[in-house]
């Protein structure tokens, strides 16, 4: 018999998680996605956004960056401040918000745009977060997702974490948000036009040690899975992610270059949810 987890708890791990080692290192990192997807959105200026699961601002930079009346909601305050500090330092003017992105506290299409960016993918129960995207988003507004995909390097991260720390039973994986199919069931009858695009961002280190350190210290779920085994397992964990970094290594010099797929999805609400 499969146990159902005990979302609460679940979330309120995943809080602790994305709050602990420097998650907006990583997000630095990964900038190109958002500006890539906000591009592919078309956003207008003066239009109505929010970016679900902000983390340290991303999306709502670079929407702001279009003349968006932008909000960043996230679950995290350590990574809304460091949001808000970004857009300070910009001069762009985002709103940063606590919030959940299972119960966002805005009214029925709200907003003429809903992003999200490796964020709402991480949210426990998918068909409740997909469900509030779509809620907010006015009909013929735009719903903007990226996505890590399964099969893609990201995907080989979590797997490879999980066989030394195995994910909460019963859980679904994140990366079915890179998978057109489960998004276009998650997101439902209230989207029309749907779009979606396999890319790649690529990470580069000088070694493949240099990746395993950093994701050690700066990632949350590879951070807390490295503290959650006792001090002797631990090598084989960074030993294991050395090797994955090697296994997809595409540098033809002695540098790291990861290709990281990740889906990104542009879809049109065209009616109410069913």
């Amino acid at each position: 018999m499969t146990i159902a987890p005990d979302l609460i708890a679940v979330k309120a791990r995943q809080q602790v998680t994305w709050a602990s080692g420097d998650y907006g290192a990583i997000a630095a990192l990964i900038h190109p996605i958002s500006e890539l997807l906000v591009t592919a959105a078309d956003l207008p200026a003066g239009a109505r956004v929010l970016d679900v699961a902000t983390g340290s601002g991303n999306a709502a930079i670079a929407a702001a960056r279009c003349g968006c009346v932008v909000t960043g909601v996230d679950y995290v305050p350590e990574l809304l401040e460091r949001g808000q500090a970004r857009a300070a330092a910009e001069r762009l003017p985002v709103t940063f918000v606590a919030g959940d992105a299972e119960r966002l506290a805005y009214a029925d299409g709200s907003f003429d745009a809903v992003l999200s960016v490796v964020g709402v993918m991480f949210a426990p129960d998918q068909e409740r977060a997909a469900a509030e995207l779509v809620r907010v988003c006015r009909p013929g507004g735009t719903v903007a997702l990226a996505s890590w995909t399964p099969q893609g390097f990201i995907g080989d991260l979590f797997r490879t974490v999980g066989r030394h720390v195995p994910p909460p039973a019963g859980l679904r994986p994140p990366v079915e948000w890179g998978d057109e199919g489960r998004v276009r069931e998650l997101l439902g009858a209230a989207v029309g036009e749907l779009q979606a695009v396999r890319r790649e961002f690529v990470f580069r280190f000088g070694t493949p040690e240099e990746f395993a350190d950093f994701f050690r210290v700066n990632y949350g779920p590879t951070l807390k899975a490295f503290e959650a085994l006792p001090e002797e397992r631990r090598p084989d964990l960074h030993a294991d992610l050395v090797e994955l970094a090697r296994t997809h290594n595409r540098a033809t010099d002695a540098t790291v270059r990861i290709p990281a797929e990740y889906l990104e999805v542009v879809a049109q609400r065209t009616a109410d949810p069913a």
